[in-house]
């Protein structure tokens, strides 16, 4: 019998888009009361997973991307594009729809 391997999906961005995993979507309000599935908000907070190489610019050098690999960050409510990756949730937007970086 052969044997199979598992292959890993791995995801490179283009130009300036970036690769985000979405944070879970609150369970419960702040008062306590539990969410059903359908009553719960999109996540508009995640975590950086891939960064393309940055902008083309006009004189043929690529701008500097201001995000990176790790960081953690807040993004625009319709964002992106959905795409699942190995059974997860991500986001592939351009990094302008990126509003902030979270610090901790």
């Amino acid at each position: 019998m052969a044997s199979e391997k598992k292959s890993k999906v791995q995801i490179k961005p283009l130009d300036d888009r970036v690769l985000v995993e979405q944070c879970e979507a609150e369970e419960r309000t702040a008062g306590g009361i539990v969410l059903p599935d359908t009553a719960k908000e999109k996540p508009q907070r995640g975590v950086v997973r891939a960064t393309g190489p940055g902008k083309l610019l006009e004189s043929g050098e690529r701008g500097k991307m201001s995000v990176k690999v790790g960081d953690e960050v807040f993004y625009g409510k319709y964002a992106g594009t959905e795409v699942e990756v190995g059974g997860q949730k991500m986001q592939i937007m351009r990094e302008n729809d990126i509003l902030a970086i979270i610090e901790k």
